[in-house]
């Protein structure tokens, strides 16, 4: 059985004016996310700055998101590291939380040959009971998890049941899905990526452009699972030029921009990922438009 099927959010993490977490705002978030139709909230990925979080505070966002959603729909908590032990000590506590699964990120910086991916993400996933989605994003991580490698790891290890694919190598998905044969679940990273990805037998996407149109996001899954390929695939077209604004600079600083057009005042990101440049915002200002989510 799939964790989640559709769009779930990669979730920003909302920031006060002093940059410390703002928990009343990232409840009211969660919130509009789940009355927008989000299948899923994943809560301090990447897109949650969860590289700039204090232990503490990465556990209190998991903790809260957990306690504010109260198994509404599923919470899957980022707690990949590139040290195993802290995504061990993460991974436990947030299964103490209740949470739904984790996701995990590959090794940053100090990366990892495949086979030390394979006793890294073993050790984590042994530490705990609930499913494991990896994360493979080499291009912020500078490590690729092979096919053969994420096969292996599904095959081995009961509870490694998921990928989130966001290597933009839609060949090396397809290899991926080949040699898995249904031993792993496919979830796109890439919001651009989301019909080709399903096209593959994947269950969904783990999004960033869910952060400002939910109910969108969540339609092109929706819209493909029910079989309206065509209706999917029109929304998908509909919303590259969102997404190219929303990557046009790095991650997340378009989608935090973005929610504080639409008035959400998420706070901006912390040092060392700064404000907007003028030029990009409006260029997001003018997709935002365009798409209908401003």
């Amino acid at each position: 059985m799939s964790i989640f099927t559709g769009a779930a959010v990669a979730i920003v993490t909302p920031m006060t004016e002093d940059l410390k977490i703002n928990f009343d705002k990232l409840g009211e978030l969660i919130e509009e996310q789940i009355a927008g139709g989000t299948d899923a909230i994943v809560i301090c990925g990447t897109t949650g700055e969860s590289s700039t979080l204090s232990h503490g505070e990465h556990l209190a966002a998991i903790k809260y998101a957990i306690d504010k959603v109260a198994k509404r729909v599923p919470v899957i908590a980022g707690t990949g590291s590139n040290a195993t032990d802290t995504a061990i000590m993460l991974s436990t506590e947030a299964e103490s939380y209740g949470a739904d699964a984790v996701l995990l990120v590959t090794p940053y910086y100090n990366k990892a040959t495949q086979n030390g991916l394979i006793q890294h993400f073993t050790a984590i996933a042994n530490s705990i009971s609930i499913p494991v989605i990896l994360y493979n994003v080499p291009s912020r991580t500078g490590c690729n998890i092979l096919p053969e490698t994420a096969v292996a790891l599904a095959k081995n290890v009961k509870n490694i049941v998921a990928i989130k694919e966001a290597s933009g190598n839609i060949s090396q998905v397809a290899k991926l899905m080949q040699l898995a044969d249904g031993c792993i679940e496919l979830y796109s990273g890439n919001d651009d990526q989301i019909v080709p990805i399903l096209s593959l037998g994947g269950k969904g996407v783990i999004s960033v452009l869910s952060n400002v149109a939910p109910k969108e996001t969540h339609d092109i899954v929706a819209k493909f699972m029910e079989g309206d390929v065509k209706g999917s695939c029109e929304l998908q077209l509909k919303a590259i030029p969102l997404v190219d604004a929303l990557f046009c600079e790095v991650n997340p600083i378009p989608v935090k921009a973005a929610l504080n057009l639409q008035g959400k005042n998420v706070g901006l990101p912390r040092l060392p990922l700064t404000d907007m440049e003028p030029q990009n915002k409006e260029k997001l200002k003018k997709a935002m438009e365009e798409f209908g989510v401003l």
